[in-house]
């Protein structure tokens, strides 16, 4: 008889430990305590060790930043002695023209189309403000550097692409951008001599 209450007591005393959540915090080692506190400074504190007493050291005379963009303030800004620039700042050729239709194509084209007039189906789905043909007069009489602008910073609903640009592919890009629109508006009487001979002859 005087069993069963003394394992019913042992059984109760094993259920209530084994439902309890506090949870019992062992001390550190003490070869891991050298991680919860190091020697250090924070920023813009006061230092013994240097002569100016100052934390923060400024960098050797010369050096500038690895992520800092590279360029001549034009080529950064888009702006020259704060007028956009009418002209590309960057040398253009065959290939920075078909990079900046890949990236056109890929980051410009599904708002604007691939042709740049404004048809695509992401267009047709925005109700609030369509975006624009880049063919419109108004669009061909942008400068350069304000293309360029719009690219990096954005204008009104189209948000900035500096993050998934670089300088020199949104250069590109306004090259491309040109190059479109002189495509679907050049005259041929304005043509050079030797592309209306190719025309005359019917070869592309």
């Amino acid at each position: 008889m005087t069993r069963a209450p003394a394992a019913l007591s042992l059984a109760l005393i094993s259920s209530v430990s084994a439902c309890q959540t506090q949870q019992s915090f062992a001390e550190l080692e003490p070869g891991l305590e050298r991680m919860l506190e190091q020697p250090r400074v924070d920023p813009f504190a006061g230092s013994t060790f240097y002569a100016n007493g100052m934390a923060m050291r400024a960098p050797p005379r010369g050096t500038v930043p690895r992520e800092r963009p590279q360029g001549t303030p034009t080529v950064l800004s888009g702006l020259d002695h704060g007028i956009y620039a009418s002209q590309i700042p960057l040398p253009i050729d065959q290939a920075t023209i078909e990079h900046g239709r890949e990236r056109f194509e890929v980051l410009c084209g599904a708002c604007h189309g691939v042709i740049g007039d404004g048809q695509s189906v992401v267009a047709e789905n925005m109700d609030l403000r369509k975006p624009p043909s880049l063919h419109e007069p108004r669009i061909r009489a942008l400068a350069a550097g304000r293309l360029y602008q719009v690219i990096q910073k954005g204008y009104g609903l189209m948000p900035s692409y500096a993050a998934r640009l670089s300088i020199a592919e949104s250069w590109a890009v306004v090259a491309y951008v040109q190059a479109l629109q002189l495509s679907r508006n050049a005259q041929v009487a304005a043509l050079p001599p030797e592309i209306l001979q190719q025309l005359e002859k019917g070869t592309p």
